[in-house]
């Protein structure tokens, strides 16, 4: 498998699910301007990341490439132990940060999509950072006595952890939310991820 990313945005959690496999897979670190050239707008007519490459089958969306490299290698985990329960909590949660948590932080990243209007965009992201937070609030609650959003490590928390690492350059309030303190302390304490922000130039 190769994947196409670009350092901390959501394609490098995939990069995480990948490394959290243990088989060998290949990387492209994608550059704004790679994404538009006509090579790259060939695999992926978007321009956006994550895509991957598997021989000749190509997969573009977060959700889809997450579960495509679970149900590749099982016995990563990355779905739990493989039973329809385990394969709903962990699809549960990998829902919750893309379709949830991802989605409220675009009028952090790019208000003018929100509104044409600049004088409107400081009250738009104050906004966005309640939303952000109450969404946070979720994750929190949840792991409450336990260390992964399903229970058990999943593809989920690869992808969750992007937005722990988002929330820090836009200024989300995390005062109180100690569960997630304490993930994010033993995520970026994890090998995998380690070594995957060393590959990408994030650590």
């Amino acid at each position: 498998m190769k994947l196409y990313t670009k350092p901390g945005s959501c394609s490098t959690a995939d990069h995480i699910a990948l490394e959290w496999t243990g088989q060998p897979y290949e990387i492209e670190v994608m550059t704004a301007q790679a994404m538009k050239s006509p090579e790259y707008l060939a695999l992926n007519p978007s321009g956006t990341v994550p895509t991957l490459v598997d021989g000749d089958f190509v997969l573009t969306q977060n959700a889809a490439i997450m579960g495509y490299i679970a149900d590749s290698y099982p016995n990563a985990g990355l779905i739990g132990d493989g039973s329809a329960r385990q394969r709903a909590i962990a699809t549960r949660w990998l829902a919750f940060v893309n379709a949830d948590l991802h989605p409220a932080f675009n009028p952090l990243f790019a208000p003018a999509r929100f509104h044409a209007d600049e004088a409107q965009h400081a009250g738009l992201k104050t906004a966005a950072r309640g939303r952000v937070r109450d969404l946070f609030k979720v994750a929190d609650a949840a792991l409450e006595g336990r260390q992964w959003l399903a229970g058990f490590r999943s593809h989920a928390d690869a992808y969750f952890y992007m937005t722990l690492r988002w929330a820090g350059f836009v200024g989300i309030d995390m005062t109180g939310l100690d569960n997630l303190a304490a993930y994010r302390a033993r995520m970026d304490a994890d090998e995998g991820v380690q070594a995957v922000l060393k590959a990408e130039g994030l650590s």
